[in-house]
């Protein structure tokens, strides 16, 4: 299997929904120059994490790091693909899961609300098509083509968000060989509960990327976050730069994932043809939290320009940030 990951999602191979680098500018400087930043540093999902906090108490900021570690164990505990005894982990294995976690309830709840306003291009049971990909490719001497027309069909049949029937109690599978992924939302939503968690602390003008980004207020200077958007971490020069306040920001890009060398079957799945997203070098959406803006980046990946716009005045506060395969750069908002 040939990948191209940038450093952010190296370690979330398997089941990731890989991206572009964000790279918040100058954070490192203010951290070293103004004593009431601090810098939590650490992983969610596979991916390296970092808040940034105001916080005039580094006693009290080292007590915020605690908790926000432990927060960040309990959901991937929940989310992870990687753990065999997380929920999302055993549903996959058993097809259903009894007493799941508020959480969990509470991101398919959202993933229904988005697979639907999508059209079912976000749709978290494209998992199979998922696997079928990587055992082809991952198989020795594998047919640069991809899976035979078969496999793909058998793979296709197993996804339908429809199918999943959930409530407070229970979550189970209405077909056979199911499989979720929430690697394309799991990342946001953890973004939003960390970001939650410092706002029940009082805590203001603080940058969280748990894997996506959302910014409370603003810098301690009153300026906006600015966010650099690369395509790679060993990118020097930003592509794009996003400013953002009280706002989150998260992307995808082809180039996060590729099966084949050629990048023509990427981890930017089609629930409905299995094709992959080649529209795009990368794509950015800002949103008012990192869940929807999370999940729409995988969507808006695979719809064209127009579709995106038509879709936007439908979402509120949403604003999508692009550049295209030929390197034209594009913003559209509604």
């Amino acid at each position: 299997m040939t990948t191209a990951l940038s450093r952010r999602r190296f370690i979330g191979i398997s089941a990731a929904a890989a991206g572009m680098s964000l790279l918040p500018l100058a954070a490192g400087h203010a951290a070293m120059n103004d004593p009431n930043i601090h810098v939590w540093r650490g992983f969610a999902l596979g991916a390296p994490a970092r808040v940034i906090l105001h916080h005039s108490d580094t006693a009290g900021a080292q007590r915020l790091f605690g908790e926000i570690a432990a927060e960040t164990r309990r959901l991937e505990a929940i989310f992870s693909l990687f753990q065999p005894g997380s929920e999302i982990s055993t549903l996959n294995r058993t097809g259903a899961l009894a007493n799941p976690s508020s959480d969990m309830v509470a991101l398919l709840a959202r993933c229904r609300t988005i697979h639907a306003e999508s059209g079912g291009l976000f749709d978290p049971t494209v998992q199979p098509l998922w696997t079928c990909l990587a055992r082809h490719f991952s198989a020795e001497g594998a047919d640069p083509r991809g899976p035979a027309a078969e496999e793909m069909r058998r793979a296709l049949g197993q996804i339908g968000f429809k199918a999943v029937r959930f409530n407070a109690d229970r979550i189970a599978f209405g077909r056979r060989s199911m499989a979720l992924t929430l690697n394309g939302v799991a990342q946001g939503y953890i973004t939003d509960r960390i970001a939650e968690l410092l706002a029940r602390r009082g805590l203001t003008r603080s940058l969280v990327n748990m894997g996506e980004y959302r910014a409370l207020a603003t810098k301690p200077d009153g300026t906006p976050w600015r966010i650099g958007l690369s395509v790679l971490e060993t990118d020097t020069t930003p592509d794009i730069t996003v400013d953002i306040e009280n706002q989150a920001l998260a992307t995808s890009s082809a180039q996060g994932f590729r099966f084949d060398p050629d990048g023509r079957f990427n981890h930017l799945l089609n629930p409905k043809t299995g094709l992959s997203a080649t529209l795009y070098s990368h794509l950015t959406v800002v949103a008012p939290n990192a869940t929807d803006a999370d999940a729409w980046a995988t969507a808006f990946s695979l719809m064209t320009p127009d579709e995106i716009r038509a879709a936007l005045p439908r979402l509120g506060g949403v604003a999508v940030h692009l550049k295209s395969v030929n390197g034209d750069l594009m913003h559209i908002d509604a």
